[in-house]
């Protein structure tokens, strides 16, 4: 069996990563708050990827409401209706689609930019690198809702504007956090052996920086994924994404403007709102158990 692992080399990597990612699992499931939240999120990721078999294609249909306009929660209609007459239990189902697809899509963009520039600045340093960080501490110091606002308002609305709206203002904090391990990394004995043996920029920045600090980049993840969906709620609720997809902040800026505020109509504001609580505390859940897992240091603290 070692001889046929000895000249299976991949084989052996896989075995390798089969082993590591058990070895994760088996520390992540002793934190039972990230199962708590990893069983959140699966629960509602289900619930989003079988909407139209939970509620019905036609649920978000105006022409079609099975409603009237503002009714109170019944047994035909868990949480009421909305202005026009259509379920809010099949909107906020609806709804989730578009928050969790801007939430993680917008959290990797912001991750990739943040990874790309942390270790670029961290390998390269000098010059180039004090460059780029100063550009890094000007998107840092600058309110990231007030510059995600202006290239919403700028640019089309849709839902990739606030996915790039989203992802180009978020980055900073990732970079500086990428940057520092990736000097850490690059301190360290066997980057100096990779270099003699002939080791370009490329192969010490993808071979040897980039596998070592994806485990803080995968805990970086679970917390930003978080904030995205609250960015995305809060440009929705001002107007700015697109109004002819349903979203929860987009059924909060709905609410609004139909008078739901003042009228006491608590069925159609609070759903959304507890919905994006939920789903928020869920990755931040995870993303605390993930970093505890990563760092045995920080979990033993806490």
């Amino acid at each position: 069996m070692t001889t046929q692992a000895v000249s299976n080399p991949r084989a052996l990597a896989r075995a390798r990563k089969r082993q590591s990612l058990a070895r994760f699992w088996r520390s992540y499931r002793s934190h039972k708050e990230g199962l708590w939240g990893l069983g959140l999120l699966v629960l509602i990721a289900l619930i989003a990827l079988l909407a139209p078999v939970v509620v019905g294609e036609d649920a978000l249909s105006v022409t079609d409401a099975p409603g009237g306009p503002l009714e109170s929660p019944s047994g035909e209609f868990p949480l009421g209706t909305d202005q026009f007459g259509r379920s809010v239990l099949a909107l906020l189902v609806y709804g989730s689609r578009i928050s969790l697809t801007v939430g993680l899509l917008a959290a990797f963009l912001c991750v990739a930019i943040g990874t790309l520039v942390g270790i670029v600045a961290g390998h390269y340093r000098g010059w180039f690198s004090t460059v780029l960080m100063r550009i890094t501490d000007w998107f840092l110091v600058m309110p990231t809702l007030v510059l995600a606002i202006a290239l919403a308002t700028v640019m089309d609305r849709s839902m990739w504007t606030v996915i790039i709206a989203i992802g180009v203002t978020t980055w900073p904090t990732t970079a500086r956090l990428v940057r520092a391990q990736t000097l850490a990394v690059e301190s360290r004995p066997y980057i100096e052996r990779a270099r003699a043996l002939g080791g370009g920029h490329s192969h010490i920045m993808t071979r040897h920086v980039l596998p070592n600090v994806m485990p803080l980049v995968l805990a970086q993840t679970t917390m930003i994924i978080s904030s995205a969906i609250l960015t995305e709620a809060t440009l929705a609720f001002l107007g700015l994404s697109d109004p002819t997809v349903t979203s929860w902040g987009g059924m909060l800026q709905d609410a609004r403007e139909a008078g739901a505020v003042s009228a006491g109509d608590w069925w159609y504001l609070a759903p959304p709102g507890i919905a994006i609580a939920i789903v928020a505390l869920s990755f931040t859940l995870c993303g605390r158990a993930v970093e505890a897992v990563l760092n045995p240091k920080l979990g033993a603290r806490s």
